[in-house]
């Protein structure tokens, strides 16, 4: 499936694990069209690993766990899409599933035909227990093959964790979105971590294929399956605004059933999500650096706007310097930026430098036109 933006659900994994069930998904999928996610633009309710029995069925077709799945994929795939919601599913490149189950290697074609049969939508295709001396690159080529061949427009999310300089070469194979990173954790050292190791490669997404930096963590407070110290709601701030700026897929991981109100208007701020949704795509780079401390950010936007997000990385204060030289705006050239902050929407004008001084972890966000000054 080709797609003109980075898309937009949620996931199972973060939260759930191995405890997934129909129940979980219809509600999740209930959850989502009723807290104004769907018409915030979130539209993919995709299950992850540990949905099937643990070996293939005579026929040598992958078998949906009648316990957890009792009426069936195709039945769970047909409430998702009434809900006008997309279905999605998870498998792997290698001889078994990261968590142990049936997995998809030297059976691509007959899988996404089996996943095409379900109505699936998204296929998550991970990259645990590869055989030693596979080529990685040759086996997403094939499912990216074998999803065209299926009769079904799927959208392929490679997850290869970054593996094999995949930027490099994942868009020749057919994906939609592609995994630069190792698994997030719910805590604000695995953001930072994920943010710094992508900076210089936040140039390789673009429209069709979208890099996509992990599943969000908003809202799960140290609950579920990537516990593993939580976050503020200043580290959840940070966390979403980063993965706006940067433009990967927003894939929502905490249990929307019972996202806090504080989380749920974070993921819906129609500001971050405009910079996310962008028509164009643009990639955002570095415009000011204090040593990795604080980083400023600078990313071209349709309609001719622009968008500017100083964010600390500290685990204290920090100060985080802007010269408008470092976005083109030479002094002298008579031109400055008017900038909304899309959280407090206060208005300011950089004629030629500004300096933020954020708490630790914090970040600012701003929408901006230039203006003469």
């Amino acid at each position: 499936m080709f797609t003109k933006k980075p898309p937009l659900g949620w996931n199972s994994w973060n939260t759930f694990g191995n405890d997934i069930s129909e129940e979980l998904l219809m509600q999740t999928a209930d959850a989502m069209v009723k807290k104004g996610l769907k018409d915030a633009g979130y539209e993919y309710v995709v299950i992850d690993d540990c949905w099937s029995l643990r070996e293939r069925d005579e026929k040598g077709d992958i078998v949906t766990d009648p316990v957890k799945f009792p009426h069936g994929m195709k039945y769970l795939a047909d409430y998702i899409h009434s809900k006008g919601l997309k279905f999605g599913m998870y498998s792997c490149a290698g001889v078994k599933t990261c968590a142990g189950y049936p997995s998809s290697y030297h059976n691509e074609f007959r899988d996404a035909k089996l996943f095409a049969s379900f109505d699936v939508d998204f296929l998550k295709y991970d990259f645990c227990n590869v055989p030693q001396g596979s080529n990685g690159p040759l086996l997403y080529h094939t499912m990216g093959m074998a999803l065209k061949e299926s009769g079904r427009d799927i959208l392929f999310s490679a997850c290869n964790w970054g593996s094999d300089h995949v930027e490099t070469w994942i868009r020749s194979c057919g994906a939609g979105m592609y995994r630069s990173t190792g698994d997030i954790n719910d805590n604000f050292a695995s953001v930072r971590d994920i943010a710094l190791s992508q900076v210089d490669k936040l140039a390789y997404s673009g429209v069709g294929c979208y890099n996509d930096i992990d599943m969000l963590i908003v809202g799960m407070y140290n609950r579920g399956n990537v516990k593993n110290g939580g976050c503020t709601d200043v580290d959840y701030k940070t966390h979403f605004s980063v993965w706006c700026v940067f433009g990967s897929p927003l894939m929502i991981g905490c249990d929307v059933r019972n996202v806090n109100d504080v989380s749920l208007e974070l993921m819906k701020n129609k500001d971050l999500l405009r910079i996310n949704q962008d028509e164009e795509c643009r990639t955002a780079f570095v415009c000011g650096d204090n040593g990795n401390k604080g980083l400023c950010f600078f990313r071209h936007l349709s309609d001719n706007e622009y968008a500017l997000m100083f964010v600390n990385f500290a685990d204290e204060e920090a100060e985080i310097k802007l010269d408008l030289t470092n976005i083109g705006l030479w002094d002298g050239c008579g031109h400055g930026l008017c900038c909304r902050d899309v959280f407090t929407n206060e208005k300011i004008v950089i004629e030629r430098t500004k300096t933020e001084k954020l708490a630790a972890h914090d970040s600012k966000v701003f929408l901006c036109k230039t203006v003469s000054i």
